[in-house]
């Protein structure tokens, strides 16, 4: 069983870097037209050359999720260069780790804007094509924090919320043969997670109490990734599935 992807193109946003960068370059290998979508258009072009470098197909856009009309200017853009996507990833977001009474305004809305109001502009800007073709996939990337975390009222908040806002769009555009699912990753090997103050104590904790005994690995999120934008997938919608080890507490 193959899970192509051959004649889609696929918009992946924060796809400069971490799990957006490995799901870029595995939808390109699987077949899809990628454009990667980063505030940080450096380390877009980078993945998007890597991609092309490798026989693959790709081009890069720069915008601030937050912002509604960076994301429409961003997705016609990308859709003047491939086509317009076939498949979204909303897997743009950050971390402002703070415990709640110590939290600003800022660290609040400032996730929230990136991880969930992201996942609105990207999804409304899309939405209109997928719609008109009869066929689409739109995937978020939510986290294992979303049953919550200390000091993460911020992310966790972030985090639900993709869950419920997956849950409408499978419920509101599935007779369109539109899904949308969300995936939930454990603890990730990513750049920024190493950059972590004890981080190699923290993944190491994090192991020892995983089934699997290891933390999670960019390709563990771009393989389930890959099955939910494919065929194979068609009958699976409004769900969350859980990368995560066997770790949910």
């Amino acid at each position: 069983m193959k899970f192509s992807l051959d004649n889609r193109t696929a918009l992946v946003t924060g796809g400069g870097s971490g799990i957006g960068r490995a799901i870029s370059r595995a939808f390109a290998a699987s077949g899809a037209a990628v454009i990667v979508l980063d505030l940080d258009s450096d380390a877009g072009t980078s993945v998007a050359q890597d991609i092309t470098g490798n026989g693959g197909v790709a081009c890069a856009v720069q915008a601030d999720v937050g912002q509604m009309a960076q994301v429409r200017a961003a997705v016609e853009l990308g859709a003047k260069k491939m086509n317009a996507p076939d498949i979204l990833v909303n897997n743009a977001g950050f971390t402002r780790d703070r415990s709640l009474t110590k939290m600003t305004d800022q660290e609040w809305s400032g996730v929230l804007s990136v991880v969930l109001d992201g996942a609105f502009n990207c999804t409304k800007a899309v939405l209109p094509a997928m719609r008109s073709k009869g066929w689409g996939r739109l995937i978020n990337i939510s986290s294992r924090a979303y049953l919550g975390n200390p000091g993460q009222a911020n992310y966790s908040a972030a985090k639900a919320g993709l869950i419920g806002l997956t849950r409408s769009n499978a419920l509101e555009f599935g007779k369109f043969g539109i899904t949308a699912n969300c995936i939930a990753p454990g603890l990730i090997d990513t750049p920024l997670v190493r950059k972590m103050e004890n981080f190699d104590q923290m993944a190491e904790r994090f192991a020892a109490n995983t089934p699997i005994r290891r933390i999670g690995q960019p390709a563990d999120i771009a393989a389930a990734a890959i099955f939910l934008a494919s065929e194979h997938a068609g009958y699976i919608t409004g769900d969350t599935l859980h990368v995560t080890g066997g770790r949910y507490g």
